[in-house]
């Protein structure tokens, strides 16, 4: 089994950063893209395993993406949060390796709420 289970998320204010997590964990598998989304799965950016990143439109700047693939986290670093920043955010890892466990998988969500 392979769970994806993110951390981080809570109350901000406007301008401040959060630094959001997401762990692997139960069968060591590799992930080849993961990415993290908000709302009902809306794209917030996608990394590749070389490291390679993509931002939706618009989010780039603000937002950075990246991971430790021998820990198997995922990170997403949130700058100068603005209110319409608050959201779930989902983590998401599509399995390459083993083949037995192929296929995507999503956390469970971590709320971030951006509030003075």
């Amino acid at each position: 089994q392979v769970r994806l289970v993110e951390s981080g998320g809570g109350l901000v204010r406007p301008g401040g950063s959060v630094r959001l997590s997401c762990v692997a964990s139960g069968r060591r598998v590799e992930f080849a893209d993961m990415g993290w989304y908000r709302h009902e799965r809306e794209l917030v950016a996608t990394i590749r395993y070389d490291g390679t990143a993509n931002y939706a439109e618009g989010l780039e700047g603000r937002f950075t993406i990246s991971r430790d693939n021998g820990k198997n986290i995922l990170y997403l670093q949130i700058d100068n949060v603005k209110p319409e920043d608050t959201a779930d955010y989902y983590c998401q890892g599509t399995v390459a390796v083993p083949l037995t466990y192929r296929g995507a998988y999503w956390g469970q969500g971590t709320r971030v709420t951006v509030s003075s």
